[in-house]
C-alpha cells in the first residue's frame, strides 16, 4: 500500500506524442509536487496537537482502568498520524521521456483503491472498542457514531461515487520543444529541474509563459542535467539555486 519503490505501470491512455523518434532518457517517479518545507512544518504541529489531544484524553477519562486509557490514546493519536501523513505526505505520478526533439511528460494521479477497505477496517476495529468502553460509560455511545460512523460513510462515498473518485483522480500530459525553454534552475534543496518556457498560442498573437518542474530520483540527476543541457538553445540561461515547488 505504502510501497513507493514500486515500478510505476503507464496510463493506459497515454500514448507519447514522439514514439516514433529514439527517447534519449526515460524514467518515471512517485514525488511530491508542493513545497515539502511548508507541508513538514504542518505535519510536524499537527502531530503535536495530536499529542496534546491523546494526552488531555488520558487524563480526562480516570474512570476507565490504565490499560484502556493507554489503549484509547494510543489508537486516537495512530489513526490521526495516518491520516494527516495521507494529506501532507501525498505523491503524485510522473513518467518523462526525452528526445531530439523536446521533453515530454505525463503527470497522473490514480484513486487510491486500499482507502476504502482500510477505513472499513478502522471503523470496525475502532467501533468495537467504543461499544466496549461505552459499557463503562453510556457516552461512548456518541463517539461511536460520530467516529467509526464518520468513517462508515466516507467509504461508501469513495467505494460508489463517481464524482469522489474523479475528484481524487488527475491527468495532465505536457510535451515541450527544446526551443521553448527560456531558463533552467537546477535545484540545491532538492532533487528537481525547473523549467522556465514561452511559445506562442495557436491562432493568437500572444505568447504563453510558464514552468515545469521536472522531478528525479538522486541517482539520475547528473545525466538528466547533462541530456537538458545539451538539448536546449545555447543562449538559454542555466542556473543552480533554492527551488520551492509551488502548486
Amino acid at each position: 500500500m505504502f510501497n513507493y519503490k514500486k515500478t510505476l505501470e503507464l496510463p493506459i491512455q497515454l500514448e507519447w506524442k514522439r514514439s516514433d523518434e529514439p527517447e534519449l532518457m526515460s524514467w518515471t517517479i512517485r514525488a511530491r509536487n508542493y513545497n515539502t518545507f511548508v507541508a513538514n512544518i504542518v505535519f510536524t504541529f499537527l502531530l503535536l496537537l495530536t499529542l496534546a489531544a491523546s494526552t488531555f484524553l488520558y487524563w480526562a477519562y480516570q474512570d476507565l482502568s490504565q490499560f484502556w486509557r493507554w489503549t484509547w490514546c494510543t489508537l486516537f493519536y495512530i489513526v490521526m498520524a495516518l491520516t494527516i501523513s495521507s494529506m501532507t505526505h501525498q505523491r503524485v505520478n510522473f513518467a518523462y521521456r526525452l528526445t531530439h526533439s523536446g521533453m515530454e511528460h505525463c503527470e497522473w494521479k490514480d484513486f487510491p483503491s486500499w482507502a476504502p477497505p482500510l477505513l472499513r477496517w478502522i471503523a470496525g476495529v475502532t467501533a468495537v472498542i467504543f461499544l466496549f468502553m461505552a459499557t463503562i460509560d453510556p457516552t461512548f455511545l456518541i463517539g461511536a457514531l460520530v467516529g467509526p460512523g464518520g468513517m462508515g460513510l466516507m467509504s461508501l462515498q469513495m467505494a460508489y461515487s463517481k464524482n469522489f473518485r474523479a475528484l481524487h483522480t488527475r491527468y495532465h500530459h505536457v510535451f515541450m520543444h527544446w526551443t521553448e525553454l527560456t531558463g533552467v534552475t537546477i535545484a540545491t534543496n532538492r532533487d528537481i529541474v525547473e523549467v522556465d518556457f514561452s511559445y506562442s498560442k495557436p491562432d493568437s498573437s500572444y505568447m504563453a509563459i510558464g514552468n515545469e518542474y521536472i522531478f528525479f530520483k538522486k541517482n539520475n540527476k547528473q545525466d538528466v542535467i547533462r541530456i537538458i543541457k545539451s538539448q536546449m538553445p545555447a543562449n538559454t540561461p542555466c542556473r543552480v539555486a533554492h527551488v520551492n515547488v509551488f502548486r
